[in-house]
């Protein structure tokens, strides 16, 4: 028979709350009655009160729970997430606070939305969640304090989130090129749809509207942003080469990149959204015997170490201060509601990935 706090209670002849006492609140009983409620405790086997169930009837967890849609070992991995729950965790050790990480199905379902029900935390930063997601219904349940690290498809004044401008990042990659003559442009994603893919798969767009529909907000807004860019220099739609990856992962850029690179009207700029794909694309032209920058431009997103190293041009944002500004507004949001809605600057890093589209190349 499973030993409880009412075992011990009716073992000891006190009330339950007399034991719970013991426990969270021992100022409250003598030195003798307390010691003999524990021995009674230890002798019955009886570990004391659940610590999530104390918590919760103090008001407070102590932690917050991160929500992103991958596998578990993506946040020790991935080096922008990396960095990003790195600045969230320092945020969170100043408020005694810590992190529990809620990897979520790629096709959602119920064990999903389970999870985000389940999930003892004081409040949630939703890294990575597509619109679609049942997750996010889920969440708005909990009604416990919420930031993410995109715009939210309805903005209220109680949103709060930490973003960067990715349309406006990409647009001006997007007038690089467009200023370097390239008229051929490739662009590499990692558009988590409902279903995982199993091979790199091209996508094709013919309107504005279709780019507005996407479910993730920073594959819809880095696209959008070289879209108008590309599109005021006469660059359509349907003339630009756009990949799906099957991950964010170098290996899945490699690959997406072969079916650009290996077209007869091979791309003359490659465009990733992320800076691993982008040190894949290299990766694939290293094996074919290309040269960044003269035979092919490649631009990355993110800034990693390792793009620095390899001489990508890229786009540069801080997930560490990112992070850190998240924790901030769950654990310790400003008055002003205003304040709890924040755009994060990016900048634009040219190097020597990128260069001029090669004469008779710029059809």
């Amino acid at each position: 028979m499973k030993v409880t706090l009412q075992s011990v209670a009716d073992a000891v002849g006190v009330s339950r709350s007399t034991v719970s006492n013991a426990y969270s609140r021992p100022d409250q009983l003598s030195p003798e009655l307390r010691e003999r409620i524990l021995s009674t405790a230890r002798q019955l086997g009886y570990a004391g009160p659940h610590p999530t169930a104390r918590s919760l009837r103090r008001g407070r967890v102590g932690a917050i729970g991160v929500l992103f849609t991958d596998v578990l070992s993506y946040a020790f991995t991935d080096p922008y997430a990396v960095q990003f729950l790195r600045g969230l965790a320092e945020t969170a050790e100043q408020h005694d606070t810590g992190l529990l990480l809620v990897p979520l199905s790629l096709d959602g379902g119920v064990d999903s939305a389970r999870a985000v029900q389940d999930a003892a935390v004081d409040g949630f930063c939703v890294y990575c969640l597509p619109d679609w997601h049942p997750a996010r219904s889920a969440l708005a349940g909990r009604q416990l304090p919420t930031v993410t690290t995109d715009l939210p498809r309805e903005v209220t004044p109680q949103s709060a989130f930490v973003r960067v401008d990715e349309a406006a990042a990409t647009r001006s990659a997007g007038e690089l090129l467009t200023q370097l003559g390239h008229r051929r442009v490739g662009i590499i994603v990692d558009w988590c749809r409902p279903q995982a893919l199993t091979k790199p798969t091209p996508l094709s767009f013919t309107d504005p509207a279709e780019l507005a529909a996407i479910d993730e907000y920073e594959t819809r807004e880095r696209l959008r942003g070289y879209y108008e860019a590309l599109n005021e220099a006469g660059i359509t739609l349907p003339e630009l080469m756009i990949v799906n990856a099957t991950g964010n992962s170098r290996e899945a850029g490699e690959a997406a990149a072969g079916q650009l690179l290996d077209r007869r009207d091979r791309p003359t700029a490659v465009v990733a959204l992320t800076d691993l794909l982008a040190l894949g694309v290299l990766d694939a032209m290293t094996i074919r015997g290309l040269w960044p920058g003269r035979d092919v431009s490649v631009i990355g997103y993110d800034d990693l170490p390792e793009a620095e190293v390899g001489g990508v041009t890229t786009i540069r944002q801080d997930p560490l201060v990112r992070g850190r500004l998240a924790g901030r507004l769950l654990l310790d949001p400003p008055d002003d509601p205003a304040d709890r809605q924040l755009t994060l600057p990016t900048e634009l890093v040219v190097r020597a990935t990128t260069g001029p589209a090669l004469a008779g190349d710029d059809r």
